[in-house]
């Protein structure tokens, strides 16, 4: 019995894919399993691309299997070597690796002649008709559509024109090749669909050869036959592709031979976030960002460059799970999984962004001393490291206040804190300018409390963070906020924007004085500046200005500010 529980709730812990891939395991149906991750070249990876990423390729390691990267390079209109590189990049970094780089480029000349097969079969024929006039004799779902003058064309004739076609001796527009199905079924993909079009362009892999196009959903599966994938995964929105699908599987397969299964998972919505690529299109032709790579953006570059870790990525995709049901995550479960990630591998460092000028007036001037400080106390081998103490200091302007309440646990006249692997201080006085603003506090230092501790005993609640001024280097404070301001950013009044939507406090920046270990960092390092936030040192660093990144503050405070 206890055999058997185990077994029920192991098969309760697997999602749907898994327990169709098992099934079909067990089955023998298939003795080995094959995925693949189809992008399009037309566009960098975001976030909903990392988490299909981390499923087919989990899948391969899960069940010892394969997965390819195929690029589905059909429209050269829209393609670039710059988004294949970047693809390329992405999936790397996330720490995965391809069994085969494919493109549906490798296919063209597979795909036409099942396209002349077809055609001879019967069932394709050459359309002459206006693309708006064959979107129009569609008609609706509740009602049958009209069939081209074209759909019962000789055979002979549509060889001819598809060939003429090939050849580039028709204008783009002037001619289609339809599949020839089924004019009044009820899934509007089934309707006659539009197997090639013509398009005149130069293709980045396959040059001037070619002046037709197979569409996607002609192109798709048929790739999938021809590399030998069990189980094609795709979003929701192809659902209703399917039958489409597995019709032209059924003209070019044996009966008896293998051939994909597609099935259907929610795609990834998050709040405060737009996910498609042509929106984000949008935000960088527009200069609404500063690039694809942009650290308020949800793509894989942004994130990276942001600071965000491939193993937190891994975690949101794996806490995010599978649903078959289209649902929206809150955005918070992404910074939530690298917080997790960065506060077990970030080392701690020292920063003030906002600096107010501390002196240690019984400190003996000129004096700098090393005082030892930790540099991950979540990670023993991180070890230790030595920061500069001195008679000047700063802090951040937040830890004081002159007329403090009671539960205010930091420095203020008469009160007495701790500096962070320090000493503790009292300040003594206020000084100001001709205005009434606080521009530096005098304190006193107690010798004896070296490293935190008192020798008394006396408790002390507060501890802030600082930096000497003798050792201080300046840097660049980027600090990213959410792109939108609202959870829906396309949720608009009719005849609205999107781009209303966005944050326009998504991005400030500030100098901030830092230790001085920090200068000697490079780009993609990451650093939990203590009691602030997780930062990642930028591309943009110079020998004179170093950059950082604000990933995520320690805590989400983007929830309290809203309340």
């Amino acid at each position: 019995m206890m055999k058997q529980n185990q077994e029920t709730e192991s098969t309760k812990s697997k999602n749907f894919i898994e327990q169709i891939i098992e099934e079909d395991l067990a089955s023998g149906k298939h003795e080995s399993i094959y995925t693949r991750f189809p992008p399009e070249p037309n566009g960098y990876l975001h976030i909903g691309h990392a988490k299909a990423i981390c499923l087919s390729f989990g899948i391969k390691a899960d069940y010892n299997g394969k997965t390819n990267l195929r690029f589905d390079d059909t429209n050269p209109i829209k393609e670039e070597e710059e988004y294949i590189d970047s693809i390329k990049r992405d999936v790397s970094w996330l720490g995965f690796e391809w069994d085969k780089l494919c493109y549906a480029s490798d296919y063209f000349d597979q795909l036409y002649d099942w396209a002349m097969m077809l055609i001879k079969d019967g069932k394709a024929y050459i359309d002459e008709q206006p693309g708006e006039e064959i979107s129009k004799q569609r008609t609706t779902p509740r009602e049958p559509g009209i069939e081209s003058p074209f759909r019962n064309r000789p055979v002979k004739e549509s060889l001819k024109l598809f060939e003429g076609m090939k050849k580039g001796e028709y204008d783009e527009g002037s001619m289609v090749l339809r599949a020839k199905i089924d004019m009044n079924s009820p899934n509007m993909h089934m309707r006659d669909p539009i197997m090639y079009r013509i398009l005149k362009r130069p293709h980045l892999r396959t040059g001037d050869k070619w002046n037709i196009y197979p569409n996607y959903d002609y192109a798709h599966g048929q790739s999938d036959f021809i590399e030998g994938i069990t189980h094609s995964l795709c979003t929701l929105e192809f659902e209703v592709h399917r039958p489409l699908y597995n019709w032209f599987l059924d003209q070019i397969a044996k009966p008896e031979e293998p051939r994909p299964r597609q099935i259907e998972f929610a795609r990834l919505n998050l709040t405060y976030t737009v996910m498609s690529k042509r929106k984000l299109l949008e935000l960088v032709q527009g200069g609404l960002v500063n690039g694809w790579d942009d650290p308020r953006m949800p793509t894989i570059s942004g994130l990276r460059r942001r600071g965000f870790t491939p193993a937190s990525i891994r975690l949101f995709s794996e806490r995010v799970g599978l649903a078959k049901r289209e649902n929206t995550i809150d955005v918070g479960l992404l910074e939530w999984a690298v917080r997790e990630d960065l506060n077990k591998t970030a080392e701690r460092r020292m920063a003030v962004l906002d600096p107010l000028k501390v002196v240690i007036t019984n400190y003996p001037e000129g004096k700098i001393e090393e005082i030892e400080g930790t540099n991950n106390p979540e990670d023993e081998s991180a070890g230790k490291r030595m920061i500069p103490f001195g008679r000047e200091l700063y802090i951040e302007r937040s830890d004081f206040m002159e007329d403090a309440p009671r539960k205010f646990f930091r420095l203020a006249p008469g009160r007495e804190v701790r500096l962070r692997y320090g000493y503790f201080i009292t300040c003594n006085d206020v000084i100001k300018d001709d205005e009434g603003n606080v521009t530096e506090l005098h304190c006193s230092y107690d010798p004896e409390s070296r490293g935190g501790n008192s020798p008394d005993g006396r408790k002390v609640k507060g501890t802030i963070h600082w930096v000497a001024k003798e050792t201080a280097e300046k840097a660049e404070i980027r600090i990213y906020d959410r792109l939108f301001s609202v959870e829906d950013p396309t949720d608009v009044p009719e005849g609205g924007d999107f781009k209303d939507n966005l944050n326009p406090e998504s991005l400030s920046k500030t100098i901030a004085l830092i230790e001085p270990s920090l200068k000697d960092t490079t780009a993609g390092d990451h650093f939990q500046f203590e009691r602030t936030g997780y930062f990642c040192v930028d591309k943009d660093s110079t020998d004179e200005m170093i950059v950082f990144n604000r990933t995520v503050p320690l805590r989400d405070s983007w929830a309290k500010k809203n309340k």
